[in-house]
């Protein structure tokens, strides 16, 4: 009956130092790391504007319609697209006619709104959502689609919003994972600036 009440007693106590050690000092071991060597990142990679208001995340897309904006990606994510809360794509398969509708919808739209021709190549992050619905990147080359319909708002030069893009496109990660990205909320409040 002892040695039954110490392993008892024994379970009990390595139970309680691992949910000490796994619940409270390990995360708070990896918070302090984080925020001491990643701040940017641990707060969320939070965009300040000039006026020191937070404008977003640069993790998280927003919904832009306004001509003068660069579009982000389709969205899934809740009711109305963007919605942080509700990440998650549309679930629809590659045979799923919804997906094949709703893509031929976005694919006549693009053209439309970019004044492209009626069968102009589009890119296929401008008319699929990411696997989030969320995705902050568009392609660079959906961004120069793009180019010049903003410019055309704006009374701006193509060229000029070129150098924008640029300048708001991150590279690979790691150099050669991936392809380019154009972080489209920094190159509207870039373009908000001018």
């Amino acid at each position: 009956m002892n040695s039954f009440l110490s392993s008892v007693r024994a379970a009990v106590m390595a139970t309680l130092v691992l949910t000490v050690v796994t619940c409270g000092v390990y995360p708070l071991i990896v918070w302090g790391i984080a925020r001491i060597a990643f701040p940017s990142q641990a707060s969320g990679s939070l965009i300040v504007g000039p006026d020191g208001t937070v404008r977003g995340s640069g993790l998280i897309a927003q919904g832009f319609t306004s001509p003068k904006y660069f579009h982000p990606r389709p969205s899934s994510a809740g009711a109305n697209g963007y919605d942080a809360t509700s990440s998650g794509g549309s679930n629809f398969g590659p045979t799923s006619q919804k997906l094949r509708d709703a893509i031929q919808e976005r694919v006549a739209a693009y053209r439309q709104e970019n004044g492209l021709k009626p069968d102009a190549t589009v890119p296929a992050d401008a008319v699929t959502a990411s696997a989030s619905g969320l995705d902050p990147h568009i392609s660079v080359q959906n961004a120069r689609f793009q180019s010049a319909r903003v410019a055309a708002a704006r009374h701006i030069s193509v060229a000029s919003l070129e150098a924008l893009i640029q300048a708001n496109t991150d590279g690979p990660s790691l150099g050669i994972l991936g392809e380019p990205g154009v972080r489209v909320l920094e190159l509207n409040l870039a373009l908000d600036r001018l």
